[in-house]
C-alpha cells in the first residue's frame, strides 16, 4: 500500500479539532476487552503499535493520533492482518484525552515517543504534553502503571519532563534505553544520525 501523505504539523487549537469525542467502548472493539491495555499518546502511522500487537497477543493496543487519514490508513491496514487486540482513534489528546478515556479501567503502560516539538515560542501553546495532560495520564494509570517518554528535542523533554514530575502519584524512573522491543519510525530515523535522544519513565506509586 502507498503510504499516504499528510501535513507533518497539525494545529490541535484549530476549530476543526475541536470536538468532543465519545468515550472509547473497548467492549465494543477489542476480542477480549480484559486484556490489559497499552496506550500510545501520538500514534502517527501505528507502526509502533502494529507490531507490538502481532508480538503481544494478550494485551490491548489502542493508538490515538490527530491526523485522521493516518488513523484511517492503520486500521485499514490492522484489518487486513486480522488484529484482534488493536485499535487506532482520531482523537485530540491535547484537549479531549479525559473524555475519550472516561470508561476505560486502568492502564498498565502509556507510551508518549517524539510528539510535535513545535518549536516556536509562540506556538508553546500548541504542544501536546501539558500539565493538564500528565494529569489525565496519571489519573488513568493502573497502580504500578508505566509511562513511557521520549523525545530527540532536549528543551521539549525537559519540558515534557518537568510536567510529570508536577504530578505527585509519579516516581521518576530514569532510563537510557528503549524498555519495548520494537522502535518508532522516528527513533530508527534518530538513532541512524547517531543522535541523542532523551527518555523517562514515571511509575504511579500512590
Amino acid at each position: 500500500m502507498a503510504r499516504i501523505r499528510v501535513h507533518q504539523h497539525v494545529n490541535p487549537l484549530a476549530p476543526y479539532f475541536r470536538f468532543t469525542p465519545k468515550p472509547f467502548d473497548l467492549e465494543a472493539v477489542f476480542f477480549n476487552p480484559a486484556f490489559p491495555i497499552h496506550l500510545d499518546i501520538g500514534s502517527a502511522r501505528g507502526k509502533f503499535l502494529l507490531e507490538m500487537a502481532e508480538i503481544n497477543p494478550n494485551v490491548n493496543f489502542l493508538g490515538v493520533e490527530i491526523r485522521e487519514p493516518l488513523v484511517i490508513e492503520a486500521n485499514k491496514i490492522k484489518n487486513e492482518i486480522g488484529l484482534t487486540n488493536l485499535q487506532y482513534e482520531f482523537i485530540n489528546a491535547t484537549l479531549s484525552l479525559d473524555i475519550f478515556l472516561a470508561n476505560i479501567p486502568p492502564i498498565q503502560i502509556i507510551t508518549i515517543q517524539f510528539p510535535d516539538p513545535w518549536y516556536k515560542k509562540k506556538h508553546a501553546k500548541r504542544r501536546m504534553v501539558d500539565l493538564s495532560l500528565a494529569n489525565t495520564v496519571a489519573e488513568k494509570l493502573a497502580m504500578n502503571g508505566r509511562v513511557f517518554v521520549q523525545t530527540d528535542v532536549e528543551f521539549l523533554a525537559e519540558e515534557m519532563f518537568a510536567n510529570f514530575r508536577q504530578v505527585a502519584c509519579l516516581q521518576e524512573i530514569a532510563t537510557s534505553e528503549n524498555p519495548f522491543s520494537v522502535k518508532t519510525e522516528r527513533q530508527k530515523a534518530v538513532e541512524a544520525k547517531q543522535m541523542p535522544i532523551y527518555r523517562k519513565m514515571f511509575v504511579k506509586t500512590s
